[in-house]
Protein backbone atom coordinates (compact mmCIF):
# COMPACT_ATOMS: atom_id res chain seq x y z
CA UNK A 1 0.00 0.00 0.00
CA UNK A 2 1.35 3.37 -1.24
CA UNK A 3 2.02 6.17 1.81
CA UNK A 4 0.42 9.30 1.24
CA UNK A 5 3.72 10.93 0.67
CA UNK A 6 3.88 8.28 -3.14
CA UNK A 7 0.09 9.74 -3.78
CA UNK A 8 0.86 11.28 -7.61
CA UNK A 9 -0.75 14.83 -7.24
CA UNK A 10 0.53 16.75 -10.03
CA UNK A 11 -0.84 20.82 -10.40
CA UNK A 12 -1.88 20.26 -13.47
CA UNK A 13 -3.36 16.67 -12.85
CA UNK A 14 -6.66 15.05 -15.15
CA UNK A 15 -7.62 12.00 -12.62
CA UNK A 16 -9.47 9.76 -13.83
CA UNK A 17 -10.78 6.63 -11.78
CA UNK A 18 -11.18 3.16 -13.79
CA UNK A 19 -13.00 -0.03 -11.73
CA UNK A 20 -11.53 -3.49 -12.26
CA UNK A 21 -8.94 -2.39 -14.97
CA UNK A 22 -6.73 -5.76 -13.63
CA UNK A 23 -7.93 -7.23 -16.93
CA UNK A 24 -10.52 -7.49 -19.73
CA UNK A 25 -12.34 -4.02 -20.85
CA UNK A 26 -10.79 -2.43 -17.98
CA UNK A 27 -7.24 -2.90 -18.62
CA UNK A 28 -8.40 -1.90 -22.22
CA UNK A 29 -9.66 1.55 -21.06
CA UNK A 30 -6.52 1.96 -19.25
CA UNK A 31 -4.09 1.61 -22.28
CA UNK A 32 -6.75 3.66 -24.64
CA UNK A 33 -6.56 6.15 -22.02
CA UNK A 34 -3.04 6.51 -22.33
CA UNK A 35 -2.73 6.47 -25.99
CA UNK A 36 -5.08 9.04 -26.42
CA UNK A 37 -4.71 11.25 -23.94
CA UNK A 38 -0.66 12.10 -25.12
CA UNK A 39 -2.17 12.52 -28.25
CA UNK A 40 -5.16 14.62 -27.32
CA UNK A 41 -4.20 17.21 -24.37
CA UNK A 42 -1.43 19.59 -24.36
CA UNK A 43 2.21 19.18 -22.84
CA UNK A 44 1.36 21.03 -19.99
CA UNK A 45 -1.64 18.53 -18.81
CA UNK A 46 -0.73 15.37 -17.29
CA UNK A 47 -3.26 11.91 -16.36
CA UNK A 48 -3.51 10.20 -13.06
CA UNK A 49 -5.02 7.54 -13.71
CA UNK A 50 -6.25 5.35 -10.91
CA UNK A 51 -7.15 2.02 -11.06
CA UNK A 52 -8.90 0.00 -8.79
CA UNK A 53 -8.67 -4.04 -7.85
CA UNK A 54 -10.23 -6.51 -5.19
CA UNK A 55 -6.12 -7.46 -3.95
CA UNK A 56 -2.73 -6.43 -4.00
CA UNK A 57 -1.71 -9.03 -6.53
CA UNK A 58 -4.08 -7.78 -9.60
CA UNK A 59 -3.27 -4.14 -8.30
CA UNK A 60 0.69 -5.04 -9.12
CA UNK A 61 0.12 -7.14 -12.16
CA UNK A 62 -2.34 -4.13 -13.78
CA UNK A 63 0.21 -1.43 -12.92
CA UNK A 64 3.01 -3.28 -14.63
CA UNK A 65 1.22 -4.29 -17.73
CA UNK A 66 0.24 -0.48 -17.76
CA UNK A 67 4.02 0.93 -17.33
CA UNK A 68 4.92 -1.93 -19.87
CA UNK A 69 2.08 -0.46 -22.03
CA UNK A 70 3.09 3.11 -21.81
CA UNK A 71 7.14 2.10 -22.52
CA UNK A 72 5.95 1.12 -25.93
CA UNK A 73 3.65 4.25 -26.38
CA UNK A 74 6.64 6.88 -25.45
CA UNK A 75 9.44 4.35 -27.33
CA UNK A 76 7.01 4.65 -30.65
CA UNK A 77 6.70 8.53 -30.71
CA UNK A 78 10.31 8.97 -29.57
CA UNK A 79 11.47 7.27 -33.05
CA UNK A 80 9.07 9.56 -34.47
CA UNK A 81 10.58 13.01 -32.67
CA UNK A 82 13.53 12.19 -30.72
CA UNK A 83 13.72 13.70 -27.39
CA UNK A 84 10.12 13.73 -26.38
CA UNK A 85 10.10 10.77 -24.16
CA UNK A 86 11.65 13.01 -21.76
CA UNK A 87 8.16 15.01 -21.62
CA UNK A 88 6.05 11.77 -22.17
CA UNK A 89 7.07 10.21 -19.19
CA UNK A 90 6.33 12.87 -16.74
CA UNK A 91 2.89 13.31 -17.85
CA UNK A 92 1.49 9.94 -16.99
CA UNK A 93 1.28 8.51 -13.70
CA UNK A 94 -0.55 5.54 -11.63
CA UNK A 95 -1.91 4.94 -8.84
CA UNK A 96 -3.74 1.38 -7.83
CA UNK A 97 -6.31 1.21 -4.70
CA UNK A 98 -8.38 -1.79 -3.34
CA UNK A 99 -12.16 -2.13 -3.85
CA UNK A 100 -14.67 -5.02 -3.83
CA UNK A 101 -17.84 -3.87 -5.22
CA UNK A 102 -19.76 -6.77 -3.35
CA UNK A 103 -18.61 -4.83 0.09
CA UNK A 104 -20.31 -1.56 0.46
CA UNK A 105 -18.08 -1.39 3.59
CA UNK A 106 -14.78 -1.80 0.70
CA UNK A 107 -16.74 1.16 -1.00
CA UNK A 108 -16.83 3.30 1.64
CA UNK A 109 -13.19 2.99 2.98
CA UNK A 110 -12.05 3.54 -0.71
CA UNK A 111 -13.89 6.74 -0.89
CA UNK A 112 -13.15 8.19 2.21
CA UNK A 113 -9.54 7.42 1.03
CA UNK A 114 -9.66 9.13 -2.15
CA UNK A 115 -11.18 11.90 -0.65
CA UNK A 116 -8.55 13.02 1.90
CA UNK A 117 -5.91 11.99 -0.47
CA UNK A 118 -7.13 13.60 -4.03
CA UNK A 119 -7.31 17.07 -4.93
CA UNK A 120 -10.10 16.45 -7.17
CA UNK A 121 -11.61 13.93 -10.13
CA UNK A 122 -12.64 14.28 -13.68
CA UNK A 123 -13.77 10.90 -14.62
CA UNK A 124 -15.16 7.84 -12.93
CA UNK A 125 -15.55 4.91 -15.36
CA UNK A 126 -17.30 2.22 -13.83
CA UNK A 127 -16.41 -0.78 -15.80
CA UNK A 128 -16.14 -4.07 -13.01
CA UNK A 129 -18.81 -6.43 -12.84
CA UNK A 130 -19.78 -9.72 -12.53
CA UNK A 131 -22.13 -12.01 -15.58
CA UNK A 132 -23.60 -14.09 -13.20
CA UNK A 133 -23.68 -17.18 -15.52
CA UNK A 134 -23.28 -20.67 -14.83
CA UNK A 135 -23.18 -21.93 -18.48
CA UNK A 136 -24.56 -22.09 -22.41
CA UNK A 137 -27.29 -23.84 -23.64
CA UNK A 138 -25.31 -24.90 -26.61
CA UNK A 139 -27.62 -26.90 -28.72
CA UNK A 140 -29.78 -23.69 -28.97
CA UNK A 141 -26.19 -21.36 -29.45
CA UNK A 142 -25.73 -23.18 -32.35
CA UNK A 143 -28.74 -23.06 -33.75
CA UNK A 144 -29.35 -19.45 -33.46
CA UNK A 145 -25.84 -18.89 -34.67
CA UNK A 146 -26.73 -20.85 -37.69
CA UNK A 147 -29.80 -19.55 -38.71
CA UNK A 148 -29.03 -15.44 -37.53
CA UNK A 149 -25.14 -15.36 -36.99
CA UNK A 150 -25.45 -11.36 -36.48
CA UNK A 151 -28.24 -11.28 -34.40
CA UNK A 152 -27.02 -14.20 -32.30
CA UNK A 153 -23.57 -12.53 -31.26
CA UNK A 154 -25.30 -9.31 -30.64
CA UNK A 155 -27.87 -10.27 -28.81
CA UNK A 156 -27.93 -13.83 -27.35
CA UNK A 157 -30.33 -15.62 -25.95
CA UNK A 158 -28.48 -18.24 -24.90
CA UNK A 159 -26.74 -17.93 -21.87
CA UNK A 160 -28.07 -19.77 -18.64
CA UNK A 161 -27.75 -17.20 -15.53
CA UNK A 162 -27.91 -17.82 -11.69
CA UNK A 163 -31.34 -17.95 -9.98
CA UNK A 164 -31.44 -16.42 -6.49
CA UNK A 165 -27.42 -15.44 -5.84
CA UNK A 166 -27.12 -13.26 -3.31
CA UNK A 167 -24.05 -11.09 -2.26
CA UNK A 168 -22.07 -12.11 1.24
CA UNK A 169 -23.48 -10.45 4.50
CA UNK A 170 -22.33 -7.00 4.47
CA UNK A 171 -22.29 -7.07 8.51
CA UNK A 172 -20.33 -9.54 10.72
CA UNK A 173 -22.14 -12.49 12.19
CA UNK A 174 -21.29 -12.14 15.84
CA UNK A 175 -22.99 -8.61 15.65
CA UNK A 176 -26.24 -9.99 15.10
CA UNK A 177 -27.98 -7.72 12.96
CA UNK A 178 -30.79 -8.59 10.22
CA UNK A 179 -30.09 -7.68 7.01
CA UNK A 180 -31.88 -8.26 3.72
CA UNK A 181 -30.44 -10.24 0.65
CA UNK A 182 -28.52 -8.18 -1.71
CA UNK A 183 -28.19 -9.68 -5.05
CA UNK A 184 -24.96 -10.39 -6.20
CA UNK A 185 -24.76 -9.53 -9.86
CA UNK A 186 -27.24 -6.14 -8.98
CA UNK A 187 -24.60 -5.17 -6.43
CA UNK A 188 -21.08 -6.33 -8.46
CA UNK A 189 -22.62 -4.56 -11.58
CA UNK A 190 -24.63 -1.49 -10.20
CA UNK A 191 -25.57 -0.75 -6.64
CA UNK A 192 -21.61 -0.22 -5.59
CA UNK A 193 -20.87 1.39 -8.54
CA UNK A 194 -24.15 3.71 -7.13
CA UNK A 195 -22.75 4.34 -3.85
CA UNK A 196 -18.87 5.03 -5.39
CA UNK A 197 -20.40 7.82 -7.43
CA UNK A 198 -22.38 9.48 -4.49
CA UNK A 199 -19.40 9.04 -1.70
CA UNK A 200 -16.88 10.64 -4.78
CA UNK A 201 -19.44 13.29 -6.20
CA UNK A 202 -17.82 16.17 -3.82
CA UNK A 203 -14.28 15.17 -5.79
CA UNK A 204 -15.87 14.98 -9.08
CA UNK A 205 -18.14 18.76 -8.62
CA UNK A 206 -15.04 20.47 -8.00
CA UNK A 207 -14.76 22.18 -11.16
CA UNK A 208 -15.51 25.62 -11.44
CA UNK A 209 -18.33 26.83 -13.46
CA UNK A 210 -16.01 29.29 -15.48
CA UNK A 211 -14.05 26.46 -16.84
CA UNK A 212 -17.22 25.38 -18.60
CA UNK A 213 -16.35 21.65 -17.76
CA UNK A 214 -17.89 18.82 -15.45
CA UNK A 215 -16.90 15.81 -13.44
CA UNK A 216 -17.81 12.95 -15.35
CA UNK A 217 -19.44 9.40 -14.20
CA UNK A 218 -19.10 6.99 -16.79
CA UNK A 219 -21.66 3.42 -16.41
CA UNK A 220 -20.69 0.97 -18.67
CA UNK A 221 -23.72 -0.78 -19.82
CA UNK A 222 -24.27 -3.30 -22.53
CA UNK A 223 -26.13 -4.38 -25.78
CA UNK A 224 -28.05 -6.63 -23.92
CA UNK A 225 -29.98 -4.10 -21.75
CA UNK A 226 -33.40 -5.85 -22.97
CA UNK A 227 -36.87 -3.55 -21.40
CA UNK A 228 -38.76 -6.46 -20.97
CA UNK A 229 -36.16 -7.65 -17.76
CA UNK A 230 -36.01 -4.69 -15.01
CA UNK A 231 -38.78 -5.81 -12.84
CA UNK A 232 -39.57 -3.12 -10.34
CA UNK A 233 -40.91 -5.69 -8.05
CA UNK A 234 -37.57 -7.04 -8.03
CA UNK A 235 -35.69 -4.65 -8.94
CA UNK A 236 -32.48 -6.42 -7.74
CA UNK A 237 -33.03 -9.15 -10.21
CA UNK A 238 -32.58 -11.74 -7.56
CA UNK A 239 -35.54 -13.96 -8.64
CA UNK A 240 -34.87 -12.91 -12.57
CA UNK A 241 -33.27 -15.29 -14.67
CA UNK A 242 -31.25 -12.57 -16.18
CA UNK A 243 -29.74 -10.79 -13.72
CA UNK A 244 -26.84 -9.06 -15.63
CA UNK A 245 -29.11 -7.88 -18.46
CA UNK A 246 -31.54 -6.13 -15.62
CA UNK A 247 -29.00 -4.46 -13.93
CA UNK A 248 -27.62 -2.99 -17.33
CA UNK A 249 -31.25 -2.31 -18.12
CA UNK A 250 -31.37 -0.38 -14.85
CA UNK A 251 -28.35 1.54 -16.17
CA UNK A 252 -29.24 2.46 -19.15
CA UNK A 253 -32.61 3.50 -17.58
CA UNK A 254 -31.12 5.83 -14.54
CA UNK A 255 -28.13 7.46 -16.61
CA UNK A 256 -30.52 8.46 -19.05
CA UNK A 257 -32.91 10.17 -16.83
CA UNK A 258 -30.04 11.60 -14.19
CA UNK A 259 -30.02 14.78 -16.65
CA UNK A 260 -33.43 14.72 -17.28
CA UNK A 261 -36.00 17.18 -15.74
CA UNK A 262 -38.48 14.53 -14.22
CA UNK A 263 -35.59 13.23 -11.64
CA UNK A 264 -33.48 16.18 -11.49
CA UNK A 265 -34.48 16.81 -7.45
CA UNK A 266 -33.17 12.91 -6.88
CA UNK A 267 -30.12 13.00 -8.62
CA UNK A 268 -28.93 16.20 -7.01
CA UNK A 269 -29.08 14.49 -3.64
CA UNK A 270 -27.34 11.74 -5.10
CA UNK A 271 -25.20 14.19 -6.49
CA UNK A 272 -24.22 15.79 -3.70
CA UNK A 273 -24.98 19.07 -4.66
CA UNK A 274 -26.49 21.04 -1.83
CA UNK A 275 -24.28 23.12 -1.79
CA UNK A 276 -23.27 24.13 -5.28
CA UNK A 277 -21.66 27.20 -5.59
CA UNK A 278 -19.60 29.13 -8.24
CA UNK A 279 -16.51 27.17 -7.23
CA UNK A 280 -18.76 23.66 -7.95
CA UNK A 281 -20.16 22.23 -11.11
CA UNK A 282 -23.11 19.19 -10.76
CA UNK A 283 -21.27 15.77 -12.24
CA UNK A 284 -22.73 14.60 -15.20
CA UNK A 285 -23.82 10.48 -15.67
CA UNK A 286 -23.10 9.25 -19.08
CA UNK A 287 -23.51 5.70 -19.92
CA UNK A 288 -22.19 3.75 -22.86
CA UNK A 289 -21.46 0.14 -23.76
CA UNK A 290 -18.16 -1.73 -25.60
CA UNK A 291 -20.13 -3.57 -28.13
CA UNK A 292 -19.30 -7.28 -28.46
CA UNK A 293 -15.68 -7.97 -27.62
CA UNK A 294 -13.86 -10.77 -25.86
CA UNK A 295 -13.50 -10.76 -22.04
CA UNK A 296 -13.01 -13.56 -19.45
CA UNK A 297 -16.67 -12.56 -18.12
CA UNK A 298 -17.39 -15.90 -19.88
CA UNK A 299 -14.93 -18.19 -18.87
CA UNK A 300 -14.60 -20.32 -21.94
CA UNK A 301 -11.83 -23.14 -22.85
CA UNK A 302 -9.08 -22.24 -25.17
CA UNK A 303 -10.66 -23.41 -28.62
CA UNK A 304 -14.19 -22.79 -27.62
CA UNK A 305 -12.45 -18.84 -27.31
CA UNK A 306 -10.97 -18.85 -30.51
CA UNK A 307 -14.05 -20.04 -32.06
CA UNK A 308 -15.72 -17.43 -29.74
CA UNK A 309 -13.65 -14.47 -31.67
CA UNK A 310 -13.95 -16.07 -34.84
CA UNK A 311 -17.89 -16.02 -34.61
CA UNK A 312 -17.32 -12.16 -34.01
CA UNK A 313 -14.73 -11.37 -36.56
CA UNK A 314 -17.22 -13.39 -38.96
CA UNK A 315 -19.79 -10.92 -37.55
CA UNK A 316 -18.72 -7.71 -38.27
CA UNK A 317 -17.49 -9.15 -42.32
CA UNK A 318 -20.99 -9.79 -42.05
CA UNK A 319 -22.42 -6.31 -41.63
CA UNK A 320 -22.25 -5.92 -37.75
CA UNK A 321 -21.03 -2.69 -36.36
CA UNK A 322 -20.97 -3.58 -32.97
CA UNK A 323 -18.37 -6.13 -32.78
CA UNK A 324 -15.07 -4.76 -31.99
CA UNK A 325 -13.88 -7.82 -31.17
CA UNK A 326 -10.20 -6.61 -29.17
CA UNK A 327 -10.73 -4.82 -25.78
CA UNK A 328 -8.90 -1.84 -27.16
CA UNK A 329 -11.18 -1.16 -29.75
CA UNK A 330 -14.17 -1.68 -26.94
CA UNK A 331 -13.01 1.14 -25.37
CA UNK A 332 -13.70 3.43 -27.35
CA UNK A 333 -16.94 5.16 -26.56
CA UNK A 334 -15.36 5.00 -22.63
CA UNK A 335 -12.44 7.03 -23.39
CA UNK A 336 -14.10 9.04 -26.00
CA UNK A 337 -16.43 10.49 -23.37
CA UNK A 338 -13.60 10.50 -20.72
CA UNK A 339 -11.54 12.68 -22.67
CA UNK A 340 -13.95 14.85 -24.83
CA UNK A 341 -14.59 18.46 -24.63
CA UNK A 342 -17.79 19.29 -22.24
CA UNK A 343 -18.78 21.77 -25.24
CA UNK A 344 -18.74 18.59 -27.64
CA UNK A 345 -20.73 17.11 -25.54
CA UNK A 346 -23.58 19.25 -24.87
CA UNK A 347 -23.67 20.23 -28.20
CA UNK A 348 -24.62 17.58 -29.12
CA UNK A 349 -27.17 16.42 -26.18
CA UNK A 350 -29.21 19.94 -27.09
CA UNK A 351 -29.16 18.85 -30.98
CA UNK A 352 -30.02 14.88 -30.62
CA UNK A 353 -31.31 15.13 -26.95
CA UNK A 354 -29.78 12.98 -24.32
CA UNK A 355 -28.59 8.69 -25.30
CA UNK A 356 -26.43 5.72 -24.95
CA UNK A 357 -23.30 5.64 -26.91
CA UNK A 358 -21.57 2.26 -28.03
CA UNK A 359 -17.93 1.34 -29.24
CA UNK A 360 -18.85 0.51 -33.10
CA UNK A 361 -16.47 -0.42 -36.25
CA UNK A 362 -16.79 -0.70 -39.61
CA UNK A 363 -15.77 -3.65 -42.03
CA UNK A 364 -12.09 -3.06 -41.36
CA UNK A 365 -12.15 -2.49 -37.58
CA UNK A 366 -12.36 1.33 -37.89
CA UNK A 367 -13.65 2.09 -34.89
CA UNK A 368 -15.84 4.94 -33.46
CA UNK A 369 -18.35 5.90 -30.45
CA UNK A 370 -21.94 5.63 -32.11
CA UNK A 371 -25.27 6.10 -31.04
CA UNK A 372 -27.48 3.30 -29.56
CA UNK A 373 -31.00 2.72 -29.87
CA UNK A 374 -32.84 2.25 -26.07
CA UNK A 375 -35.83 0.32 -25.97
CA UNK A 376 -38.97 2.82 -25.27
CA UNK A 377 -36.63 5.78 -25.69
CA UNK A 378 -34.81 5.90 -29.18
CA UNK A 379 -31.61 7.34 -29.54
CA UNK A 380 -32.12 10.45 -28.17
CA UNK A 381 -35.89 10.99 -26.65
CA UNK A 382 -36.47 13.24 -29.32
CA UNK A 383 -39.95 12.72 -31.29
CA UNK A 384 -38.83 13.37 -34.90
CA UNK A 385 -35.06 11.54 -34.74
CA UNK A 386 -33.69 10.64 -37.61
CA UNK A 387 -34.59 6.49 -37.56
CA UNK A 388 -31.00 4.27 -37.84
CA UNK A 389 -31.63 1.30 -39.47
CA UNK A 390 -27.85 -0.02 -38.94
CA UNK A 391 -26.82 -1.68 -35.96
CA UNK A 392 -30.58 -2.04 -34.48
CA UNK A 393 -31.81 -4.99 -32.69
CA UNK A 394 -34.19 -6.86 -34.71
CA UNK A 395 -37.49 -6.51 -32.68
CA UNK A 396 -36.89 -3.09 -31.62
CA UNK A 397 -39.54 -0.87 -31.67
CA UNK A 398 -40.23 2.51 -32.83
CA UNK A 399 -40.40 4.86 -29.81
CA UNK A 400 -43.54 6.32 -29.29
CA UNK A 401 -44.77 9.77 -27.01
CA UNK A 402 -45.88 7.56 -24.64
CA UNK A 403 -43.12 4.98 -24.61
CA UNK A 404 -41.21 8.00 -23.84
CA UNK A 405 -43.42 8.79 -21.17
CA UNK A 406 -43.39 5.16 -19.48
CA UNK A 407 -39.31 5.56 -19.60
CA UNK A 408 -39.16 8.93 -17.81
CA UNK A 409 -41.26 7.32 -15.12
CA UNK A 410 -40.17 4.17 -14.74
CA UNK A 411 -36.16 6.49 -14.44
CA UNK A 412 -38.49 8.12 -11.42
CA UNK A 413 -39.15 4.98 -9.56
CA UNK A 414 -35.57 3.66 -10.14
CA UNK A 415 -34.21 7.00 -8.68
CA UNK A 416 -36.10 6.49 -5.72
CA UNK A 417 -36.03 3.38 -5.16
CA UNK A 418 -31.86 3.61 -5.36
CA UNK A 419 -31.82 6.44 -3.15
CA UNK A 420 -34.03 4.58 -0.90
CA UNK A 421 -31.85 1.47 -0.99
CA UNK A 422 -28.58 3.97 -0.15
CA UNK A 423 -29.99 5.63 2.87
CA UNK A 424 -30.99 2.45 4.29
CA UNK A 425 -28.21 0.49 4.00
CA UNK A 426 -25.87 3.67 4.99
CA UNK A 427 -27.77 3.46 8.58
CA UNK A 428 -27.85 -0.29 8.72
CA UNK A 429 -23.92 -0.25 8.13
CA UNK A 430 -23.69 2.52 10.82
CA UNK A 431 -25.80 1.04 12.98
CA UNK A 432 -24.41 -2.22 12.89
CA UNK A 433 -20.83 -0.10 14.24
CA UNK A 434 -18.88 -1.22 10.50
CA UNK A 435 -19.99 2.07 8.70
CA UNK A 436 -17.28 4.53 7.60
CA UNK A 437 -18.58 8.20 7.67
CA UNK A 438 -17.27 10.53 5.42
CA UNK A 439 -15.36 13.72 6.25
Amino acid sequence: MSSLEDIPTPDNGFYVLVTGANSGLGLGIGKRLIDEFLQTRPQSESLVLIVTTRDQRKGDATIENLQQHLRKVIASHERKLPGIAQVLQHRIFFRQERLDLLSLVSVQKLCRKLRETTPKLDVVICNAGIGGWTGINWPLAVYKILTSWSTAVCWPTFKISGVGWVAKPQIPAEMKVEEPPLGEVFCANFFGHYLLGHYLAPLLAKHPRSENTKGRIIWVSSLEAYEHVLDLNDIQGIGSTLPYEATKRLTDVMAITSALPSTCDVADEYLDQSQASEKTTKPRIYVTHPGICGTSIVALPLILEYLMFTAFYVARWLGSQWHPVTVDKGACAMVWLALAQQDTLDNMEEKEGVGKWGSATDFWGQERAERTEVAWWGWGGKSAEYKRKKGRDPYAKDATKESRERFLETGRKCWEEMERLRIEWEGRLRRAGVGIEME
